[in-house]
């Protein structure tokens, strides 16, 4: 099979893109982790797939693992979704919805950059009883779409991403399904660093972005810093995370604003 496809980069992120929306692309987990392969496919830390709406919205969004499991949804997949399914509108559009599993969102295009209106987050535990050896600092979770740690450091450049953050996503709080795990730095007033290790992608990514709406909002509900927070991710790219605080430490009106680029398209035999 000759597969049709685009290559996009969010941040640092990089997807392999496909449309769709005929449903005749029927691609296994091997296929999928060979697309992503960064030897032997094309390489990306995911695959988004464009499907038709079932309920309302524009399209249907699918998103895969670099292993080719699906997850529920990624946040800077979904600004390269927004920014992918504009075009496939004709460009006539600053405005997209779809369906994700984790409900339906929203993208808008703005200059270079997509705000993408995410979930209200959900499963908050501030100090979660979650130790590991050899790390001493708190652990928080929040699920911003799909489940995260985060973990503050005043020293984020040597701290050991790849050790601490296998620990975390397979440790016995998360079974059987794991967490994503992510570092954070203050630097600044509304102002972080993060790392982050994927789950899926079995490694530190250059960008994740509901890992980094993660960090935001458990660093406003640690230190009250106000909306928005700029968050800079180890692909040199600077986000933005907008959010309403409501009782009882939820939040509503979260968004995630942040590159969308195409980096180029092609066929792969398969």
């Amino acid at each position: 099979m000759r597969l049709p496809f685009h290559k996009m980069n969010g941040a640092g992120n990089d997807f392999v893109v496909i449309d769709n929306r005929s449903l005749d692309i029927n691609l296994g987990r091997e296929q999928i982790a060979l697309l992503c392969d960064r030897q032997r496919g094309v390489g990306a830390d995911g695959l988004l797939a464009v499907e038709p709406a079932e309920a309302g919205a524009d399209f249907k969004f699918r998103y895969y693992n670099a292993d080719g499991g699906e997850a529920e949804m990624c946040g800077n997949g979904a600004r390269c979704f927004g920014k992918f399914t504009a075009m496939l509108m004709g460009g006539d559009t600053d405005h997209v919805t779809f369906e994700t599993i984790a409900g339906t969102l929203s993208a808008d295009i703005i200059g270079d950059n997509v705000r993408i209106a995410m979930s209200d987050p959900f499963d908050l535990d501030l100090n979660a009883d979650v130790s590991i050896d050899g790390m001493d600092a708190a652990v928080h979770i929040l699920n911003t779409g799909v489940p995260h740690a985060v973990v503050f450091t005043d020293d984020l450049e040597n701290f050991d991403v790849l050790g601490h953050g296998a620990a975390i996503r397979y440790h016995d709080h998360f079974a059987p399904n794991g967490t994503n795990a992510n570092f954070a730095s203050i630097l600044g007033d509304q102002h972080i660093a993060i790392r982050t290790y994927e789950r899926g992608v079995e490694g530190e990514t250059l960008a994740c972005g509901t890992g980094m709406t993660a960090c935001a909002l458990i660093h406003h509900l640690l230190n009250g810093t106000p909306s928005p927070i700029s968050v800079d991710v180890e692909g040199g790219e600077t986000l933005e995370i907008g959010f309403v605080p409501t009782p009882n430490n939820s939040f509503t009106s979260v968004t995630l604003t942040g590159p969308a680029d195409f980096v180029f398209q092609g066929e792969i035999t398969l």
